[in-house]
């Protein structure tokens, strides 16, 4: 049966070299001592009290060796060493390994060693102990001789010392090479430190004893006085180190004790899979209550307190004795499974947490409810280390929130900040900071929607002052240098001398998308190649049968940066090397919006779309999920919006008369800022509110009411249009149909796709065009993808279609040359085709 400690047995593959320089060791030892054994038979007469003394003390300490705190018991302390190491020096090598022996196996029988694991430390002592003897042997004569120690004898002590170690540590770092393989070089290395503190405090300790010995033999004793000090000071941080493990709420394990066992337990169940155990895995299973800060809110922190005592001893009551609870801090709670077989075993472990948690918990006449959220990670398939597996247990708790279940394993498709994502964050931040890249054209002396001018913003100035030059303002006497922040600023005027009109200038330049947009442009229209940092870039146009397997609309949220140049063959112009130093190109596409009844085009759909330089088009959902819970959002808002306000200003310009509606994210919706920024972009293009329309989705709504109603309201006092998506998907939608200011509605696509081919369906779609039609809100039915669904459609009555049957998402400059070509057909007078229209075509284009 194998023992608590992994050292009691070899994995296979590693048993014939480990256990043959187990061997070898064991004979050279009794080669060694062999003679001088024998040849003490003689002697036990001759030997003195002081030596039995010793030889007592040895035996009698190593019974109850001493284990630091945070260490295996391989790690323990002997102070037999002290002892033998002494005896080596007063009395000879036979003497010395006699006692060393019987010391070795007394502490084998009290720690559970194997019978070969006590015999091997038995031959190591006896080859350390021959070693350091011979050194002894080099010097001059006997050591102490006449009773003081000369200098001689120090270099002698010194050498036999350092023997001892060598050979010692030498041994035991081989043997620790042939059980582990690979891994012995680190358990090595960070454990010489602590053997040269702990053995060799003992070993010089041995000259002491020795010269107490020749005094009087009641001497020694004495050496137990400051042994037992250390011993119990050690004792003493060892309590306190376990008290620092505790939780003093409810006498739990704490977070750092956690990752001790955990770690521990990893090391086991690495050699129980080396061996090929079948129960190899080991469960981190993560549980969050539910509703715990409602209790503290409502009754107070004492109650809750008295709560997680409570849930403390009911975990404590539905693991098992191999199992380990902690309290992680706050309402979060981990368990520690070892020893199992498969995740069914994790999952039974979990089931019975859930069911102890059950029964409401009884406090002060009144019965409260603990529910709870557990997250399961299994070693070694969801990490191998503590830190990977308590952020998977993490991630499968909140996933388990987020399905209202109460158990869910780790999955890596619920892992939303994997360091891929991560990556993708922070390429869409550099996309974004870096700014729009130049295109060709003027921008400057377009007309807003009123026929008025915009102002181009003040070009750059190219000109650079002398070092220290001030302007005129400032009487050429310089900044004043007074103030905490003064060593800063001279830091920034050495990195780059401005004027200050100058340095104005480009903050506000860098702080504005506008003002930079007219910079580039004022700098001239780009015709060739262009460079960005290091990189080389070919302006082109992308048409409209980009790689986008699906055109789901992205709600404005996250997106990733670049200022790559998509050809008109949907490739990237950047050169290879420099890929990986762009992360791409944001661009916004328009879907045309048709009037059913007329065919007319009344409006585009502004969506989202990120070509990243080694992913290609990122999909428009995981562009949302990445961006909308990080403050990368608020620099994504600001650039889709300054984008469509400005493309609404071209087209008035071009004598286009479209209305664009773009999708605002919950976060945009409960900073309060999109209000103000979009009234800014409008003012400042000229563009007429009622030609942008702010779609959002019934989660915005149910996420923060109030906040989010009070953004909505200030966006509809502005006059800009505002359009409830996705209708149909939620469960509160009709509620939100009487109080919020909308203009329209959009049909959910899922319901629209199936309508011609599920009465069901159909019948859904009818009803909402009905409802919002008897509230006198316009109809949007996205997803029209065929002709039977356009006639479907016409016949309920919807106003405005949206699909690939007209037209597929495109960029801007395709879609001015796609609205030369189309012709408006009505349902009546179409023809009978069907099935989808081409790419970059439609069926009611001529």
């Amino acid at each position: 049966m194998e023992t608590g400690d992994p050292r009691n047995s070899v994995p296979p593959g590693r048993s014939g070299p480990f256990f043959g320089f187990v061997g070898a060791i064991g004979v050279v030892a009794l080669a060694v001592s062999a003679g001088p054994l024998v040849a003490l038979a003689d002697r036990w007469s001759e030997l003195p009290a002081a030596f039995w003394t010793m030889a007592a003390l040895a035996v009698a300490c190593d019974a109850r060796p001493f284990v630091p705190p945070g260490r295996r018991q391989t790690s323990a302390v002997f102070p037999s060493t002290c002892f033998t190491f002494a005896i080596l020096l007063g009395w000879g090598f036979g003497p010395a390994v006699a006692v060393q022996a019987v010391a070795v196996a007394v502490s084998g029988l009290r720690l559970g060693y194997a019978p070969w694991r006590t015999g091997f430390n038995a031959a190591q002592y006896a080859c350390a102990l021959a070693a350091a003897y011979a050194v002894t042997r080099i010097g001059p004569g006997e050591l102490f001789d006449g009773g003081r120690l000369h200098w001689t004898d120090v270099a002698a002590v010194g050498g036999a010392t350092v023997a001892w170690f060598v050979v010692n540590y030498g041994l035991v770092s081989s043997a620790v090479r042939l059980r582990f393989g690979d891994r012995w070089w680190p358990s090595v290395r960070s454990g010489l430190a602590y053997e040269l503190l702990a053995t060799g405090s003992l070993l010089l300790l041995a000259p002491v004893l020795v010269a107490a010995a020749r005094a009087s033999a009641a001497l020694i004793p004495l050496v137990l006085v400051p042994l037992f000090a250390v011993y119990r000071m050690a004792r003493l941080s060892a309590e306190r180190e376990q008290l620092a493990d505790v939780d003093p709420l409810t006498g739990l394990p704490n977070r750092k004790a956690l990752l001790t066992e955990v770690a521990e337990h990893v090391h086991l169940h690495g050699d129980r899979a080396a061996r090929g155990a079948p129960d190899a895995h080991l469960a981190l299973l993560l549980l969050d209550l539910d509703r715990f800060k409602h209790v503290n809110d409502a009754l107070g922190h004492a109650v809750g307190d008295r709560l997680l005592v409570e849930v403390s001893a009911r975990l404590m009551g539905a693991v098992d004795g191999g199992d380990m609870v902690a309290r992680l801090g706050g309402d979060e709670f981990a368990i520690v499974v070892p020893r199992l077989t498969d995740i069914d075993q994790a999952r039974e472990r979990a089931d019975r947490v859930v069911a102890a948690l059950a029964e409401p918990v009884p406090l002060d006449g009144l019965p409260l409810d603990v529910g709870g959220a557990i997250g399961i990670a299994l070693y070694p398939d969801h990490g191998e280390d503590f830190a990977t597996l308590m952020r998977h247990a993490d991630v499968a708790m909140y996933d388990a929130k987020h399905r209202n279940d109460t158990v869910a394993v780790y999955a890596p498709e619920s892992d939303h900040n994997s360091a891929e994502r991560l990556s993708l964050l922070a390429d869409l931040r550099r996309v974004l900071e870096s700014g729009p890249s130049a295109q060709g054209g003027e921008t400057v002396g377009v007309r807003g929607g009123d026929g008025a001018a915009l102002q181009p913003a003040l070009p750059v100035r190219a000109d650079r002052p002398a070092r220290n030059q001030r302007p005129a303002r400032d009487g050429g006497r310089g900044r004043s240098g007074d103030g905490p922040n003064r060593w800063l600023r001279r830091r920034r005027d050495r990195a780059e001398e401005r004027h200050d009109d100058d340095l104005i200038e480009r903050i506000l330049t860098g702080a504005d998308p506008i003002r930079r947009r007219a910079a580039h442009a004022g700098a001239g229209s780009v015709a060739g190649p262009f460079v960005v940092g290091d990189t080389q870039f070919t302006p082109a146009t992308e048409t409209a049968d980009g790689d986008v397997t699906h055109d789901a609309e992205a709600t404005v949220s996250t997106g990733a940066p670049g200022v790559i140049g998509p050809t008109a063959d949907g490739s990237t112009t950047a050169e290879p090397d420099d890929q990986a130093a762009h992360p791409g190109e944001i661009t916004m596409y328009y879907q045309p919006q048709i009037a059913i009844a007329t065919g007319e085009v009344v409006g585009v759909e502004a969506l989202l779309r990120w070509r990243h330089p080694r992913r290609g088009m990122v999909d428009p959902g995981e562009l949302i999920q990445v961006a909308e819970q990080s403050a990368v959002m608020r620099l994504l808002t600001r650039r889709v919006v300054d984008d469509v306000v400005e493309q609404l200003a071209k087209w008035s310009a071009a004598g286009l008369t479209l209305r664009a509606a773009l999708n605002v994210s919950v976060r945009d919706l409960h900073t309060g800022e999109i209000a103000d920024q979009i009234a800014d972009r409008l003012a400042r293009y000229g563009v007429p509110p009622e030609r942008l329309q702010v779609e959002i989705t019934e989660g915005a709504l149910m996420a923060d009411p109030r906040r989010v109603l009070a953004s909505i309201t200030q966006l509809h006092r502005i006059g800009v249009g505002i359009a409830l998506d996705d209708f149909g998907t939620g469960y509160s939608s009709l509620q939100h149909l009487r109080r919020l200011p909308l203009s329209e509605v959009k049909v959910d696509r899922s319901f629209v796709l199936g309508m011609a081919e599920d009465p069901d369906d159909a019948a859904i779609v009818r009803s909402m065009i009905e409802l919002a039609g008897a509230l006198g809100l316009r109809v949007v039915a996205e997803g029209v993808e065929d002709e039977r669904t356009w006639r479907l459609l016409h016949a309920a009555g919807c106003d405005v279609a949206q699909g690939w049957f007209h037209a597929r998402p495109m960029p801007a400059e395709d879609l001015v040359a796609w609205l030369s070509r189309y012709r408006p057909v009505r349902p009546a007078e179409a023809g009978s085709r069907s099935g989808p229209a081409p790419e970059g075509e439609s069926k009611a284009s001529s």
